[in-house]
């Protein structure tokens, strides 16, 4: 609250949200009870089944946890409670903050707490006492995890457990894993039956049309490509990846754009096919695509990307969220057990290595807080960042020089101390002459 950036003996998971707290959502800490949740979203069946599996897991541990004189609650994932069981003394307290159905509890809403910091995080999320951004919030005790879309990565719901004045069980974080795990199982199933319709209906597809074809999931990641498409979207060719965990990135932010509003265009009409222009690898201009949704038992479960193509609906150019992101200010990375916030500029490139990203600064090698070459890459698209490779993102106003290699490949030299050369992917290539303007 008074400004400072370390804080001794708080973990790091707990200072990097309250540096969400103060620097992005800038929540009053003196809130004594949390918001009535205004903000609607349309949830699909898939999310209601989840919903229903959590509140019988819920159910089933109520009796024990109400014994702790605690709670058990569901929420979605705006952080808007659903449901809530437990002990009846205690559920009557937690009324009084609003920690009751129908009531927020998202951070930017209620600041740092079970359910709002497991929205933000992966996996299981503990926050005792102090550790509660607002005061009001002081004498209780939570802990909570996410279930995440196994597509797109977005959370869906939170699992939480609430006490009053009374330490959680250790037990805790490995029921609530368990708990999720069986949810998200259910999820991986169905994202794998996704997959095979969706290789089914590029299938069809292919065989009415010579058109240029990809099929891609609600996230834009490619199913299956032919071979001019692939070239494209650079991704191998013809090589199906049902699995969600396997199928192709291609890198293509206007993609993304492109598939999220035919999500939103398809939920409220069906027979919805839209049209547009999008950059790809390779190619100075953009290409003319068509997008037709894909359903399966109701569900949508992707698109039908035609390149080459113009039928349809229109998308609008500067068709985007209704509330742009948050650019933050600051990037917060990890040394040990101390936060270290970093300025933008301080940031010379981010590599990924495996689910951790380590940016390049001028104090070394620190493993930034947040997890995800994407979203470090999306969240920093418009700040001078740009995507180069599959393990890189680079700041643009920290790159030297530019070496041709023998095969015609590019390397960026960045003005770090080391003067380190960061690999430029033959798909990433046009995109980097754009950007640089060479």
């Amino acid at each position: 609250m008074q400004g400072e950036d370390h804080v001794p003996g708080v973990r790091p998971e707990v200072v990097i949200s309250w540096h969400r707290c103060r620097e992005q959502y800038r929540v009053d800490p003196h809130l004594t009870e949390a918001p009535v949740a205004v903000e609607q979203i349309d949830h699909t069946l898939e999310h209601d089944v989840v919903f229903t599996e959590l509140g019988g897991l819920a159910v089933s541990v109520a009796q024990e946890v109400g014994n702790l004189n605690g709670i058990v609650t569901v929420t979605d994932a705006t952080g808007r409670i659903l449901a809530a069981w437990g002990d009846h003394a205690t559920l009557r307290r937690a009324s009084d903050s609003n920690l009751a159905p129908w009531f927020c509890w998202s951070e930017c809403a209620a600041g740092t707490n079970g359910m709002g910091t497991a929205l933000e995080a992966h996996g299981a999320v503990l926050v005792r006492g102090a550790e509660h951004w607002c005061q009001a919030f002081h004498n209780w005790v939570c802990a909570g995890i996410a279930v995440r879309d196994v597509v797109t990565r977005d959370p869906i719901a939170v699992l939480n457990i609430s006490c009053w004045r009374t330490q959680l069980p250790e037990a805790t974080g490995g029921w609530l894993s368990s708990a999720v795990a069986t949810t998200q199982g259910t999820l991986r199933r169905r994202a794998r039956d996704s997959g095979a319709g969706l290789l089914a209906a590029y299938t069809q597809a292919r065989a009415r049309s010579g058109t240029t074809l990809a099929a891609v999931d609600t996230a834009g990641k490619v199913v299956i490509a032919d071979d001019t498409a692939s070239v494209l979207m650079g991704v191998p060719a013809s090589t199906p990846a049902v699995d969600p965990t396997l199928r192709w990135n291609p890198g293509l932010p206007d993609l993304i754009r492109v598939v999220r509003y035919a999500s939103k265009q398809a939920t409220h009409n069906p027979d919805w096919v839209g049209s547009t222009q999008i950059f790809t690898h390779l190619a100075e201009e953009p290409t003319p695509v068509g997008i037709r949704p894909v359903f399966r038992s109701g569900h949508l479960i992707g698109s039908l990307v035609t390149f080459g193509a113009s039928d349809g609906e229109q998308l609008p150019e500067a068709e985007g969220p209704a509330r742009p992101p948050v650019q933050p200010r600051r990037l917060v990375a990890m040394r040990d057990n101390r936060m270290v916030l970093l300025r933008r500029s301080e940031v010379s490139f981010a590599e990924s290595d495996g689910n951790d990203v380590w940016l390049s600064t001028g104090e070394g090698r620190l493993r930034a807080a947040s997890q995800g070459l994407d979203k470090f890459g999306s969240e920093l698209a418009d700040a001078g960042f740009l995507r180069v490779h599959r393990r890189y993102v680079v700041n643009l106003s920290r790159i030297r020089e530019i070496e041709r290699g023998l095969k015609g490949e590019l390397f960026l030299v960045m003005d770090d101390r080391t003067n380190t050369m960061v690999p430029v992917s033959r798909r990433n290539a046009p995109a980097v002459r754009r950007a640089l303007d060479i």
